[in-house]
């Protein structure tokens, strides 16, 4: 655990156009270990996004390092990837068994075993009984646990999570976090979890990392220091509080703001 398994150092990302090029990420510096769940927090637009696609290796980037797995444990995007986006993206034609196998259809998996873990997922993800259903059957809170269960049925080393639940209501969206943080002890996977809510970004991560407005820089690396597993009373509790007021203060909002409202150029 003392080696990490991400490494970003210095990373810059510059997009070109037919008439100009800007810089979009600089400078952005961090190590993630095997094992952690860590919050990337930013405000709108900041490109948080854009740190995600260079990690799965979507895009380029024009200067640093990036580094994922060793020589002892390789790492391979097309196959030790998995992301879960805001919209589930699930097929509409497709059961639930089904979209949740996609991926191992798609990588070539062998059958019998990729049943037989889509069948384990469902039943972690609490979705044992609803193999047999369609997308429109299910609410948005099952829809999203179907895209975590699909996420993981190849067992990637590493889930990319891009405010996966942004779109739910409030309620639906502690529940979810609730969730995810009971599937992340359970998978043990290593996970990255977008997000521009400060305090779901402390509620869920070991680390919360910080981003400033585009083009995006690192303004705090935090670690939080908040005792797993968490239960949605501990917002109340002073501790917590002051982690979210100082991310607060690092994105120049007051402490009475729920979510960041400024938005950047890119993401």
């Amino acid at each position: 655990m003392s080696e990490s398994f991400i490494h970003l150092s210095d990373v810059r990302k510059i997009f070109k156009t037919r008439n100009e090029e800007f810089l979009a990420v600089s400078e952005v510096t961090f190590d993630v270990k095997a094992g952690e769940l860590v919050s990337i927090v930013g405000p709108s637009g900041c490109g948080k996004t854009t740190i995600l696609k260079i990690l799965a290796g979507i895009h380029s980037y024009e200067g640093g390092t990036v580094r994922i797995g060793s020589e002892a444990n390789p790492f391979d995007p097309s196959k030790d990837i998995g992301m879960v986006f805001q919209q589930p993206l699930l097929l509409k034609w497709r059961k639930v068994l089904q979209n949740v196998l996609l991926p191992a259809e798609i990588l070539g998996l062998p059958r019998k075993e990729s049943l037989d873990r889509a069948h384990y997922l469902l039943k972690m993800v609490g979705l044992q009984g609803f193999e047999d259903k369609y997308p429109h059957e299910l609410s948005g809170g099952m829809q999203q646990r179907t895209a975590i269960a699909r996420a993981l049925i190849h067992d990637p080393k590493l889930i990319l999570m891009d405010e996966p639940f942004g779109a739910l209501d409030a309620l639906t969206r502690e529940k979810m976090n609730l969730e995810l943080l009971r599937i992340w002890k359970e998978s043990q996977k290593t996970i990255l979890f977008v997000t521009h809510g400060i305090q779901e970004a402390v509620f869920l991560g070991s680390r919360v990392i910080v981003l400033t407005c585009g083009p995006a820089r690192m303004a705090d690396n935090i670690a939080i220091d908040l005792p797993y597993p968490r239960t949605l009373d501990m917002m109340t509790h002073e501790e917590f509080g002051k982690y979210a007021r100082h991310l607060y203060k690092h994105l120049g909002m007051d402490a009475d703001g729920s979510d960041i409202v400024e938005e950047c150029r890119i993401d």
